[in-house]
């Protein structure tokens, strides 16, 4: 490769990861707004946060569409095909955080316009999703930074985020036995935690991607012990 296409490559693989930041930043906003919206009943809010899946999933199409012509024209290897191939991956995972966003937003729509005026276990939601934003703010931290380091961490607040959606459930379930007339509200409940949850698991992948992209390295599925040794 000469130079002047190695400098334009270069130019290339920038661009896509400055994209990428950019989608994270708008989806990380997106799943913020979700829980205020959750937590205010605020329909513009609810709308905010389902209108930003349309700028995200052009966002998402339009990154996939560089990374499909940077390896047509380029045909990179070695690390550089594994960042353009962790560049696809991360905004696949990133594009899937937006729809638990939206997931989050509708259920809280039809909470309110059921006539709550408050959302059961609200502390425990905002403090699982509290969890999970940190856990993306850190994978993605890596990812600006190439910093492997960060899978190990993200894998111990995933087991905390999965034992808090545990406890959470488990309540629900307590609360619909004790009164049936609750089963449809509780069930909404649980559906906005295990969209939570999912973000994390999505955060967690990203984090994993990392340690791909740095070391060549592929951790997804491993114990978290695993993880931590191949991510130092």
């Amino acid at each position: 490769m000469s130079e002047h296409i190695s400098k334009q490559f270069d130019v290339e693989l920038e661009t896509a990861r400055g994209k990428i930041l950019a989608m994270a930043g708008l989806v990380e906003e997106q799943f913020r707004d979700a829980m205020r919206a959750l937590e205010t009943g605020d329909a513009e809010m609810i709308d905010k946060v389902i209108e930003t899946e349309n700028q995200v999933n052009t966002m998402h199409m339009e990154i996939d569409d560089d990374c499909m012509h940077i390896i047509a024209r380029r045909q990179p290897a070695a690390s550089d095909l594994r960042m353009v191939l962790t560049v696809n991956k991360v905004v696949n995972d990133l594009e899937r955080i937006g729809d638990k966003a939206c997931k989050i937003a509708r259920r809280a729509r039809l909470i309110y316009e059921g006539g709550r005026i408050n959302v059961p276990r609200l502390s425990d939601l905002t403090y699982q999703s509290n969890i999970a934003l940190t856990m993306l703010r850190t994978a993605l931290d890596g990812f600006a930074r190439l910093d492997p380091s960060v899978a190990g961490q993200v894998a111990r607040e995933d087991i905390k985020l999965d034992e808090e959606f545990k406890a959470i459930q488990r309540q629900l379930i307590t609360y619909m036995m004790e009164d049936p007339r609750t089963i449809t509200l509780a069930l909404e409940i649980i559906e906005i935690a295990k969209a939570i949850e999912r973000v994390g698991d999505h955060a967690k992948n990203i984090a994993e991607y990392v340690v791909y992209l740095v070391k060549g390295i592929d951790v997804r599925h491993s114990p978290l012990e695993e993880i931590e040794k191949q991510a130092s």
